[in-house]
């Protein structure tokens, strides 16, 4: 896994280029990802990275930007 790869997921899920061009941006204030693409993003996480994200691990100020996400990631590999 590397650090396109999640971006370039991320683009897909949340339907916004604006993720290339600001990977801190704060996907749920912004309205990019809401509980369902939640959802949607951990599903996507395991098929792509088969990394296995508990939804009861997923905390929204830790994984509210790209970058936080990236970085969750990688502490999971």
């Amino acid at each position: 896994m590397d650090k396109q790869q999640v971006i370039e997921m991320l683009v897909e899920l949340c339907e916004d280029d604006i993720i290339l061009e600001n990977q801190d941006i704060d996907l749920f204030e912004e309205g990019l990802l809401d509980s369902f693409g939640t959802i949607n993003l951990l599903v996507e996480i395991e098929n792509r990275f088969n990394i296995s994200v508990p939804i009861t691990d997923f905390n929204r100020e830790e994984w509210n930007t790209p970058n936080r996400i990236v970085a969750e990631l990688a502490e999971r590999q």
